[in-house]
């Protein structure tokens, strides 16, 4: 089959979330169908495999964007999968799979910062049903998710008709810790919004004792910045404020724990991470963090930094044997299944495409 791969969210630097899903899926694509990369930005192809041939769509916040199956049909595609749910189908004369990762801005409503003032406002009207989200799923033939936790929303809220595959999100493969100091420190890596709650994780800082210290990677702005300064005490937490990937595996291999006190998350793919070079990992006791931690993580209530504290305690007891369960449990996340379950998606989606064409 000849299948067009939307790799238009695909970010020109470092990658957030959706943009890591789509490379680490191109890169892993199984190799019986012929793959085309539509991209927006020829700088795009930094990230992607080089030995595929790739085509210039509009870009993904064009206007037109509701329409672009226009310009896909003259492609020849027998099938398009992209990492978003936004993706234009109207008209296509193609199979579509579509993903939806998360529901959680239904939750959280604040639009990502980065976004400009219309398409925060779009963001903010689209979440206030769910029938946006419904209408958009239902002009696919197949929808494709990153979690259980997921596609069990999807089914409670009843988002789509079409078919709901789980491709797992992964981490790249990266060398596990081999022996080294254990440092009284935890690592925490995503933004600062309000529902990541790192506010907790700040005030646990005193009740593990003076010598314990949070690292912090992401940027920071001032204010965000000044508000974890005071919750803590002094020079307990350290902004790396956008770490290379480098530093940031330095760090984590060196640290107890990875921390997260989220209250909602869409996958998790530090945890992921940080298991894969041994270092376990303490977080919210939410669905999606039971479902990639397993037994393997440590679980604290995210409204108590005392539970905080109480789980890096029970952690550091196990600490051996729960740093080598935690490279296992790592392994279950792997970019070659998930890359699987993407094509097997899509020729689910082309064949029962066919099969309607011969009613």
């Amino acid at each position: 089959m000849r299948i067009g791969i939307d790799c238009r969210y695909v970010r020109i630097g470092r990658h957030d979330g959706i943009s890591r899903f789509t490379a680490g899926v191109v890169a892993h694509l199984p190799q019986r169908h012929d793959y085309i990369l539509l991209v927006h930005d020829e700088r795009q192809l930094e990230s992607l495999p080089s030995d595929l041939p790739w085509e210039l769509l509009p870009a993904p916040t064009e206007p037109g964007e509701p329409f672009v199956a226009r310009t896909v049909n003259r492609l020849g595609f027998d099938a398009v999968f992209s990492p978003m749910q936004t993706m234009g189908s109207r008209g296509r004369r193609y199979a579509l799979v579509l993903t939806l990762h998360d529901l959680i801005y239904y939750r959280n409503r604040t639009p990502p910062r980065e976004f400009s003032w219309p398409l925060r406002l779009g963001w903010r009207v689209f979440h206030l049903s769910w029938v946006p989200q419904r209408v958009l799923l239902n002009g696919a033939d197949g929808v494709v998710t990153v979690s259980e936790t997921t596609a069990g929303l999807i089914a409670e809220y009843h988002l789509t008709k079409r078919p709901v595959t789980v491709a797992y999100n992964a981490a790249d493969p990266a060398t596990p810790r081999l022996g080294g100091t254990r440092e009284k420190s935890l690592v925490y890596m995503g933004s600062f919004m309000p529902y990541k709650n790192v506010e907790t994780l700040a005030a646990a800082l005193p009740l593990l004792g003076a010598d314990w210290v949070l690292h912090c990677m992401s940027r920071v702005s001032v204010a965000d910045r000044a508000r974890l300064e005071r919750l803590a005490p002094a020079s307990s937490i350290v902004f790396h404020d956008g770490a290379s990937d480098d530093e940031y595996l330095s760090v984590l291999r060196s640290a107890t724990a990875l921390a997260t006190a989220s209250y909602d998350e869409g996958f998790g793919i530090p945890l992921v991470e940080a298991m894969g070079v041994g270092t376990p990992v303490v977080v919210s006791d939410i669905p999606i963090f039971r479902e990639i931690g397993g037994d393997v993580a440590e679980y604290f209530d995210p409204t108590s930094p005392s539970a905080v504290a109480a789980a890096v305690r029970r952690l550091e007891a196990r600490w051996d044997d729960a740093s080598r369960a935690s490279i296992a449990q790592a392994g279950r996340f792997r970019w070659e299944s998930s890359a699987e379950q993407v094509v097997r998606a899509v020729e689910q989606a082309v064949a029962r495409r066919e099969d309607r064409g011969t009613d």
